[in-house]
């Protein structure tokens, strides 16, 4: 797939309109996620059964959350935060860590 057409890359920091923080997971973290995280079932998710087995970055874009949770958003849903609390990076990244997706 061509790097230049995703919307979002994955490691990137995003926010939700209500504010929830999240990252962008690569596929492999994604497929991960899916066996060892909840589903988290935001608002501006994709929740058409089979619909995200393998997300676009354009369109589909999976997110770990700050609450331990996964979702795979719609795009516009999704906002890049000028500033990313530095707490919040670390309970994502240990999220991460703690549930060996990377």
């Amino acid at each position: 797939m061509d790097q230049k057409k995703r919307s979002f890359e994955p490691g990137e920091f995003v926010a939700l309109f209500t504010g929830q923080m999240g990252m962008v997971l690569s596929e492999e973290m994604y497929q991960a996620a899916i066996k060892a995280l909840k589903q988290g079932h935001k608002p501006g998710r994709y929740f058409a059964p089979g619909c995200c087995q393998h997300p676009d970055y354009i369109i589909q874009v999976p997110v770990i959350f700050e609450d331990g949770t996964y979702d795979v958003m719609r795009a516009m849903n999704l906002k890049r935060p000028t500033n990313v609390p530095e707490e919040k990076k670390k309970k994502i990244e240990s999220i991460i860590s703690r549930n060996k997706l990377s």
